[in-house]
This record gives structure tokens, C-alpha cells and sequence, in this order.
């Protein structure tokens, strides 16, 4: 009896054993509850495994866009600061070739310097396939140029120094405030950190302050700053043939000579600062709906052909207007005509760069670094090349500049990441 029992049990579980792999063979049975009923059976546990998968797949998706983010970003920040770099060694050096040659009153070779800068943007048009060409950025061109213009009275009147001190000041200040605040329509730019902004643009500003009480030395024929950004001083002042500018110059009193030439410094400091936003303003309404600019390109090099075609536009004009006044006498001087093209190419090169930090860095970044930075690299040329600098006082002062420079930038730097 027990042993028929027995062979019962055996029977029993052998078929029960069959059942269970014929079922593990099929989609519905759970190991779970190892048992099946029939399809359907477990469906929360299948449904818990999909979204189990589906988390993971979501979140390696979401590593591997992290991580493209961040190299995007970080190869960003590193040509925005290359192209910056690059900008302020070429603008504190693009009137080093022009240093042994006498330029006159500056009105001819502002001339050859911008038509060698529109040659450089016709190449750079070349290069980006002649993207299109919006009008409006020439405006950009129109208002540099007239900037410049004003650089010639302003030196007759309060000296290159304080000139450059004020025009640098203001250059920086209104770059910066423009793109930060979103003045003139354009839309304001963020950054992560606005307090380590706000003191890189402070400090940027002081620098430019330090640079008015560093004396330098220099002899009658040569220029007394390689950062002007047309002509050089004593050029200017002991132009004797230049009878027409001295005489109305001269006749006024030192009171109306400073207010003339502080006026016209804030002015062409202003003009300077806000010569990009025409471009900024494009490609922030290219980016709405229903606007003229819609669709406009969001790469700042491919505005570069129209902002200066206006630049070289706008000089000959005032230089046509110049000859008109000279009666078409204009002082022209030959020597100055190739290295005036030369400076030209490193003045263009250097704003090219000015648009690409812009692009990858924004406005609000970059104008505190470049606007400063030149001025320093002008200074040691001055130094170690032209021995222009000289005595105690000076190198410390040139030391503290450098300083506060390296500090503001990379508190700018730092605002950004």
C-alpha cells in the first residue's frame, strides 16, 4: 500500500514537474508565483521590467546628452578665450608697423587702413560662402569709423592720455552695460555669476585708470602711444602745415579746449561701445517670429562683410569730405601707405576675433577683457621693444595694472562657467 502511495507521489510530481517546464517555455508564466492561469497573468510584474528598461535606457540618454553638453560648452568657453586672447595681443600691437612712419594729420591713413580692412572681410566673406548681407550692420561700420574721426580733435585739445584714458572707458562701459542690460533692443545676456561680472568690468575699468599717470618717453618723430587708434600725438601737434585745425584749435581757452576734448572722448567712447549692436540686434530678432531679421544667422562672422563695408564706406566719405575742406590739397604720405595696409590686416583680424569671442562667450564677457587688455600689451611693447618706459614708478604701476587686469578678467571668465 505504502509503496503504491508512493508510486502515486512520483506520478504526481513528475507531472507537475512537466507542467512547470512546459510553462517556463511559454510567455506567461511567472517565476514569481510559479504558477500560470493563461496569458496576461503577471502583468504588473512585466509592466514593472519595461519601466525598469525604459528607466535605464532614459537615464544613459540623459548621461550621454549631459556629457555632449558639456564638451559643447567647454570647447566653447576655450575658442571664446582663445579668440579673445588673440584679439587683445593684435589690437595692443596692429600700430607697432606704423611706429617709425610719419602719418600727418591721420586722415589719409585712416583711409588706407580701413580699405585694408574691408579687403580682410571681403576674404572672410569668401570663407563663410557669402552668407547674406544684412544693411543694418553697416550702421556698425558707420558708427566706428565716425568714433575714429573725432580722435584728431581730441588729441589737439586734452592730449592722447587722458584721450584714450576717457574713450577707453567709455568704450568698455557702454559694450558691456548694453549687452548686460539690453539697451537699444537688443535682449539682455545672462551669465551665471552677475556679481563676478560686475567686478571683472569694475576692475577692467580701473586698470584703464592706471594707465594715465605711466609716463613714457618718446622723441618728436615717433609716436607717443602704439594704442592710438588712428594717429599719433606729436604728429598732430607739430603738424605746422596744419593751419586750418590749429588756428580754431588755438584760439580757445584751456577751459574750452578740456570741455571740447572731454565731450568729443565720451562721444567717440560711446561709439566705439556700441558699434556691435547693430549686429546683436539682428541676430536677436532672428531668432523671433514675424520680424524682418527672422531666420537671420546666429554666427557673428557672418556679419563681418557688411559691419565693415560700412567701416570703409564711411572713411571714404569723411575723407572725401576732407579733401573738399583742403581744397583738394590733402596731405597725403606715401611712406605710411604699406604699413598702414599692414595694420589694417592686424586691426581686422583682431575684430574678427572680437566676433567670434562674442559669439562663443557673449558680449557681456567679452568687451571687459578686450576693451583692457590692449592697452597693457601696448605698454610692453613700450617697454621691452621702443624703451619707451622707463624708472621705478612706472614698472610698479605697470605691474599693479597688470594685476588688476589678469584679476578682472578672470572674474569675467569665471562669471561665465
Amino acid at each position: 500500500m505504502s509503496a503504491f502511495m508512493c508510486l502515486n507521489l512520483f506520478t504526481a510530481c513528475l507531472s507537475v514537474s512537466c507542467e512547470v517546464k512546459s510553462l517556463k517555455k511559454s510567455k506567461h508564466y511567472c517565476l514569481r508565483c510559479s504558477v500560470s492561469t493563461g496569458p496576461g497573468f503577471c502583468k504588473d510584474l512585466q509592466q514593472n521590467n519595461s519601466t525598469k528598461r525604459s528607466t535605464f535606457r532614459t537615464k544613459m540618454n540623459i548621461g550621454k546628452a549631459y556629457s555632449a553638453v558639456n564638451i559643447s560648452n567647454g570647447t566653447d568657453l576655450a575658442i571664446g578665450f582663445t579668440s579673445s586672447t588673440v584679439a587683445v595681443l593684435l589690437f595692443g600691437t596692429n600700430f607697432v608697423p606704423v611706429k617709425k612712419f610719419d602719418t600727418g594729420d591721420g586722415m589719409f591713413f585712416q583711409w588706407i587702413l580701413c580699405a585694408s580692412i574691408w579687403i580682410v572681410s571681403l576674404v572672410v566673406n569668401l570663407i563663410q560662402n557669402c552668407p547674406r548681407f544684412w544693411p543694418l550692420a553697416m550702421v556698425g561700420g558707420f558708427v566706428w569709423a565716425t568714433g575714429n574721426v573725432t580722435v584728431v580733435t581730441i588729441i589737439k585739445t586734452i592730449g592722447l592720455a587722458l584721450g584714450l584714458l576717457i574713450w577707453a572707458s567709455f568704450n568698455l562701459l557702454t559694450g558691456w552695460a548694453s549687452s548686460r542690460f539690453g539697451w537699444f533692443g537688443i535682449d539682455p545676456e545672462e551669465v551665471s555669476r552677475p556679481i563676478l561680472n560686475y567686478i571683472g568690468a569694475g576692475l577692467s575699468l580701473i586698470s584703464a585708470v592706471i594707465f594715465l599717470f605711466i609716463k613714457t618717453e618718446v622723441q618728436s618723430s615717433s609716436a607717443s602711444l602704439e594704442s592710438t587708434p588712428l594717429l599719433r600725438e606729436s604728429s598732430i601737434i607739430n603738424d605746422s602745415e596744419d593751419t586750418t585745425e590749429d588756428s580754431w584749435v588755438n584760439k580757445l581757452s584751456p577751459a574750452k579746449k578740456r570741455l571740447i576734448g572731454c565731450s568729443l572722448a565720451v562721444v567717440a567712447g560711446i561709439l566705439y561701445g556700441s558699434s556691435f549692436i547693430p549686429v546683436l540686434y539682428i541676430k536677436d530678432h532672428g531668432r523671433r517670429n514675424e520680424t524682418v531679421y527672422t531666420g537671420a544667422s546666429q554666427f557673428d562672422l557672418d556679419y563681418v562683410f557688411a559691419h565693415f563695408s560700412g567701416i570703409f564706406l564711411t572713411s571714404t566719405i569723411y575723407f572725401l569730405i576732407y579733401c573738399a575742406v583742403r581744397k583738394n590739397k590733402p596731405y597725403v604720405y606715401p611712406q605710411a601707405i604699406l604699413p598702414g595696409f599692414v595694420s589694417g590686416v592686424l586691426w581686422a583680424i583682431a575684430n574678427c576675433c572680437w566676433f567670434l569671442a562674442n559669439h562663443y562667450l557673449s558680449a557681456v564677457v567679452s568687451f571687459p577683457i578686450i576693451t583692457a587688455g590692449p592697452g597693457l600689451v601696448a605698454a610692453m611693447w613700450g617697454v621691452l621693444v621702443f624703451k619707451e618706459i622707463k624708472g621705478l614708478k612706472n614698472y610698479v604701476l605697470l605691474s599693479v595694472s597688470f594685476c588688476i587686469i589678469l584679476a578682472g578678467s578672470l572674474s569675467t571668465a569665471f562669471s561665465k562657467v
